[in-house]
This record gives structure tokens, C-alpha cells and sequence, in this order.
């Protein structure tokens, strides 16, 4: 048994499918596979059940996922401890975005990520909240950007900066010319909402049963360039966060609106596992974009 033989363990487990779990950790699905029933053999236990075409795994199976996670932390902690002797923002490293933050946050901060620390070597990926926070508890992401919800508080999180969500409208809607909405003007209204598994639905929802609002039943998209298009087309109205409309003004023939009474916003964090000996390096990682996010937004006003 060796670590490697347990992340492809536990990425069957989070993919629940062999090519899938094989393409995460870049090996051929028949090298997973392999390895997995050698596992099996070297244990002298059945930790999947091969009967049907989904991936399902026995109890003892679930019992060694879980103990695998725990072990593939540790690791995590003492490469961490190793890197750490060295300098602080040299080597991987390796961070999450959830899709309504990273293609509007990316091409801003990349750069300024590569200049201020030349020495890292930055891996990017994007996924939804729960993914992400999977994945950093098992030791596969060191950090993620993504807004503060429940879920988060069980790691660290530094505050990076404060986004507001502006109402978006067709520019032949009635509304189109206001220069700002009370959330009161909502009731009664239906929003265009984003699919399950985004924060930003949820955040977005409480918003808008608060104000009397409700979500119309008969679309759910899966990003926010869908729902841009789906108000563009006069089929609606929704929430958009504001690094999204950056220098959108009405293109496309939507007209962003800002809110009061209360005002929607969320806050975006960096994340990370408590404990971790990197807290420094991930500290001045959030610092850097939070000054660069804080330019671009004022820039936007």
C-alpha cells in the first residue's frame, strides 16, 4: 500500500465513477481500476461491490475512505511543514474558485499574483462550494476563494472583500431607468435564480423571500452568463454580483440597478485548514488579491 493507492481510493469515492476518479489523479481508468483491486488483495477485504454499473462501495470500503482521508491530511500537513522550512511563498500552490467568483476575479489577480510572488507556482481550479471544501479537506486544494456561507466555518477564513449584488433587468423593462431599487419593490416579483450547488442561489434566495420576492419555477441556469442572457432577452430579472458587471453598463441590453433597504451583498473569503503551518504564505496570498479586487471595484464606480 502505498499514498498514492490512497488517493485513487478516495477519488472513487468523490467521483463514484472509475474514468472520471482516474482523470482526476491523470492515470488510465485500467491503472485505477488495478490498483484498487490490489488494495483489496493486499487487505484480504471487498471495498467495492461490482455488481452494478455505479460505483458503490461496502462498509468496510467507507470505513478505509474515511481513515484514507485522515491520512491523506496528514501528509498534506507535513509536506506543508517541509515547504515551510524553506521560503515562504516559494513552490505549489494549489487553489479553488467557485464559478461565480473566478472568471470575473481571475483575470485580474493572476497577474498580480505572479508579480507579487514569482517563486509560486499557482494551480488553479474551479468548482462548486461543496467541491471545494471536499477537496481542501482532503488535502487535494491548499486554499479556495469562495463566499462565506455555514459550511466554511469549520476553516479559517480571511475576509477578502465585500460584494454587492445589483439587480439586473432588461433595458426595456419599466425599472430600466431607476437609478436605484428599495428591496420592498420585490414582492410579488419573480427572479431568474441559478441551479442547485451554487452559493450564490441560496444567498440570493434568502434575499428575496425576505423581500417578498419568489423564483420562477420554470428556468434554473447553470452559470451567470445563462441568466445575463436569459434578462437580455426581457425573460426576466435577477441578481448579479457586482465584480460580474464590471464595465457592463446596459451591453447586452441588461441595466444593473443597485438595491437598498437592506443592500444585497455577499463576502468573499480565502479559506484554508486550520493548522496548517502555511498560514502566513496564505495569509498575504488573500492580502494581494484583496488590495487588488479593492482597486478594480472602486474603479468600477
Amino acid at each position: 500500500m502505498n499514498i498514492r493507492d490512497l488517493e485513487y481510493l478516495v477519488a472513487l469515492s468523490e467521483h463514484k465513477h472509475f474514468r472520471r476518479a482516474a482523470d482526476s489523479c491523470n492515470v488510465s481508468q485500467p491503472t485505477l481500476s488495478g490498483q484498487i483491486r490490489k488494495l483489496e488483495d493486499e487487505l484480504g477485504i471487498i471495498l467495492l461491490e461490482r455488481t452494478s454499473r455505479k460505483v458503490l462501495f461496502t462498509q468496510s470500503g467507507m470505513l478505509l475512505v474515511e481513515q484514507a482521508r485522515t491520512v491523506l491530511r496528514e501528509v498534506k500537513l507535513l509536506k506543508e511543514m517541509a515547504s515551510n522550512q524553506g521560503k515562504e511563498m516559494t513552490g505549489p500552490l494549489h487553489i479553488g474558485l467557485i464559478p461565480t467568483v473566478g472568471p470575473y476575479l481571475l483575470p485580474y489577480i493572476v497577474p498580480t499574483l505572479k508579480e507579487a510572488f514569482p517563486d509560486l507556482e499557482i494551480f488553479l481550479y474551479e468548482a462548486q462550494t461543496q467541491q471545494l471544501l471536499e477537496q481542501l479537506e482532503t488535502g487535494r486544494l491548499d486554499c479556495a476563494i469562495l463566499a462565506r456561507v455555514p459550511q466554511t466555518e469549520a476553516f479559517i477564513e480571511v475576509p477578502i472583500f465585500e460584494e454587492k449584488m445589483l439587480l439586473a433587468v432588461s433595458e426595456e423593462h419599466p425599472w430600466a431607468k431607476e437609478k436605484n431599487i428599495s428591496m420592498n419593490s420585490l414582492t410579488g416579483q419573480e427572479m431568474l435564480m441559478l441551479d442547485d450547488g451554487h452559493c450564490l442561489r441560496n444567498q440570493t434566495l434568502d434575499y428575496c423571500f425576505t423581500a417578498g420576492a419568489k423564483e420562477n419555477s420554470h428556468f434554473q441556469a447553470t452559470s451567470l452568463e445563462t441568466l445575463r442572457n436569459m434578462v437580455a432577452a426581457n425573460a426576466g430579472m435577477t441578481f448579479m454580483p457586482e465584480l460580474a458587471v464590471r464595465n457592463e453598463g446596459a451591453r447586452q441590453g441588461v441595466k444593473y440597478i443597485p438595491c437598498h433597504s437592506p443592500e444585497p451583498a455577499r463576502s468573499i473569503a480565502l479559506v484554508y485548514r486550520p493548522g496548517s503551518p502555511l498560514r502566513n504564505r496564505y495569509e498575504r496570498v488573500a492580502s494581494a488579491v484583496g488590495s487588488a479586487v479593492k482597486s478594480i471595484l472602486a474603479g468600477a464606480k
